[in-house]
C-alpha cells in the first residue's frame, strides 16, 4: 500500500515537467514532507470544457486535491480517508474505482514515498515498524498513477457553487519491486513519462488498453533508507524526515 509519500516540488516545476498548461497560484500547496490520507495534493490531469462531450479537446491541469477517493455514490464523504488505495489487479472492477478508471486518471507527483518494516528485537522478542523512505536514486520525480472522482455535497443548494464539489484522489498500487519489496509487499504504481499522455487521455475508455499501460511500472532503481518514527505522527513535517537513522 502507500499511506504517506513525499512531495516537495513547486508547481511552476511541475508544470513543466508534465507539460501542464493550466494551473492557479492561488491553488498553491505548501512542500510537504509528509503526505497523509485526507491532505490536499498535487494531481495532474487532464479535462475537457464538458467531460460529457466526447469531442471536446482536453486541457492539462495540475490542481490540488483531497488524498482518499470518494466515489460520487458515497452518502458521506469520510468514506475517502479509508479509499487512498486501489489495487491494480482490481481497479477497473471495484464499483468504487471503476467509472474513475474509464474516464478520470491522473498522475499524482511524488518525490517518494514512506513503508514501514516489522522488526523484532531478538533480546525482547517485541515488534515494531521502523519507517523507511523509497525513493529514485536519481532523484527523479515519481509520477504515481492516480484516479480522481467529483463528489456533489447535497447540503449545497448551488451548483456553481465552489463548495458544492469535492475532487478527490487514490493511489494505484501493484506488487512491490526493487528496495520497496524488501520492506512491503505493496507499493504505488509509478508510469514512465511514454505512458503519460494515453493515462491522462480522458477519450480513452478501453479497459484493456489502460491496463495495459499499468502492466509495466517505471523503471529505475529505487533506494531505501531508515529514518526517524517522527514520521509516524502526521503533525510532523520538515526535510529532516527524511534523515537516515540506525535502524
Amino acid at each position: 500500500m502507500c499511506g504517506r509519500y513525499v512531495s516537495t516540488r513547486s508547481p511552476q516545476d511541475l508544470s513543466g515537467l508534465f507539460h501542464v498548461t493550466d494551473w492557479r497560484p492561488d491553488e498553491t500547496l505548501a512542500p510537504s514532507w509528509n503526505v497523509a490520507p485526507t491532505d490536499d495534493v498535487y494531481a495532474v490531469l487532464e479535462r475537457t470544457p464538458r467531460e460529457d462531450d466526447d469531442g471536446g479537446s482536453a486541457r492539462r491541469e495540475l490542481r490540488p486535491l483531497r488524498w482518499g477517493l470518494v466515489p460520487s455514490w458515497a452518502k458521506d464523504p469520510k468514506i475517502g480517508s479509508r479509499m487512498i488505495n486501489a489495487r491494480v489487479e482490481t481497479v477497473h472492477e471495484k464499483p468504487a474505482y471503476r467509472r474513475a478508471f474509464a474516464r478520470r486518471r491522473c498522475l499524482l507527483p511524488a518525490d517518494g514515498f514512506y513503508e514501514w518494516q516489522p522488526l523484532k528485537n531478538d533480546r525482547t522478542g517485541r515488534t515494531r515498524k521502523q519507517p523507511y523512505f523509497i525513493h529514485p536514486a536519481n532523484g527523479q520525480v515519481m509520477a504515481l498513477a492516480g484516479l480522481y472522482e467529483y463528489w456533489r455535497d447535497p447540503d449545497v443548494e448551488d451548483d456553481d457553487d465552489p463548495a458544492a464539489w469535492l475532487m478527490t484522489c487514490a493511489i494505484i498500487t501493484t506488487e512491490a519491486t526493487d528496495a520497496a519489496g524488501r520492506i512491503h509487499p505493496r507499493m504505488p504504481l509509478a508510469l514512465t513519462p511514454d505512458h503519460y499522455d494515453a493515462w491522462l487521455d480522458p477519450h480513452r475508455e478501453n479497459a484493456d488498453d489502460l491496463r495495459a499501460l499499468l502492466t509495466q511500472p517505471a523503471d529505475g532503481h529505487l533506494n531505501a533508507r531508515p529514518v526517524s518514527t517522527a514520521v509516524n505522527k502526521t503533525d510532523n513535517n520538515g526535510p529532516h524526515l527524511l534523515d537516515e537513522v540506525t535502524s
